[in-house]
């Protein structure tokens, strides 16, 4: 690469945003470091969020990346620069990985739902941004890891996303070996959704984010945060949180106007209210 493009390469933005339809599609752009989650495309990537949690344009989003990978992780080299500082890195490390879990649940508490469109590895952070979409794509050759052991820093905050996603053998498995798995055994474990071919990448992507645009907004981010909510709760405050959301989305109009639609077999007009 010549210098004028080494220059021109480091002006791109580090994340890109795409609307339509309803849908917002983020890309992280850094893919000569493999899109690895500096603090900057960190913050990026939380400033968009919040942005789209806010924008009623936006029914659902698409999370991807640009390049051969979808995310290594964290950017070692910059996390390693750190070291350099009096206190050895303390004050960085932790507001490094503060960051992250701000945007991990940024990503759970976004009103819409986000789509993972995993082109390629995801691994450590990578792996834990995929956990935290509330649905992933992968192609059938993308591999997932969580090998912080195999450096001698354990994934501790990868595993509470992917600790929520698959068994709990099967979390401590992928954490204790750090071994690669493939996107068929990632779909096993309930990490992906659905694994395709490349050609049928954004195809399927796009199915189940027009179908999601589809629907209701408002139903849809109510059942998503009540989602999240009882799965932190003992069985019998589930049912009861699960219920006390029921009764309040009868009272939605577009409840009212959804029921009404299926009685008179007509298709309903949604207020997203």
């Amino acid at each position: 690469m010549s210098e004028a493009a080494a220059k021109a390469a480091e002006a791109e933005p580090i994340l890109l945003r795409e609307d339509a339809g309803g849908i917002a599609r983020l890309t992280m752009n850094r893919p000569k470091q493999r899109n690895s989650l500096s603090k900057d495309l960190m913050r990026a990537l939380l400033a968009e969020f919040e942005a789209i949690a806010a924008d009623k344009s936006i029914r659902v989003v698409v999370l991807g990346a640009a390049g051969p990978a979808f995310c290594a992780g964290h950017d070692l080299k910059e996390l390693t620069a750190a070291r350099s500082s009096a206190d050895r890195g303390r004050a960085f490390f932790a507001e490094t990985m503060q960051l992250c879990s701000t945007l991990m649940q940024a990503i759970v508490n976004c009103p819409k739902p986000v789509i993972a469109r995993v082109h390629g590895v995801a691994t450590a952070a990578g792996c834990q941004l995929v956990a935290s979409c509330d649905l992933a794509i992968a192609v059938e050759e993308a591999k997932f890891a969580t090998p912080g052991v195999n450096i001698g820093l354990f994934c501790s905050t990868p595993m509470v996303a992917l600790s929520r996603n698959v068994t709990r053998k099967h979390a401590m498995e992928m954490l204790l070996t750090g071994e690669m798995i493939s996107a068929a055994r990632a779909y096993e474990l309930g990490l992906v959704n659905r694994t395709v071919a490349v050609d049928a990448l954004d195809a399927e992507v796009a199915h189940f984010a027009d179908l999601i645009a589809s629907k209701s907004a408002l139903t849809v981010s109510i059942g998503k945060k009540a989602f999240y909510e009882q799965l932190e709760k003992p069985l019998a405050e589930a049912y009861l949180h699960a219920s006390e959301v029921m009764v309040r989305n009868m009272l939605a109009r577009d409840a009212e106007e959804g029921i009404g639609a299926f009685i008179e077999k007509r298709d309903p007009k949604w207020e997203d209210r």
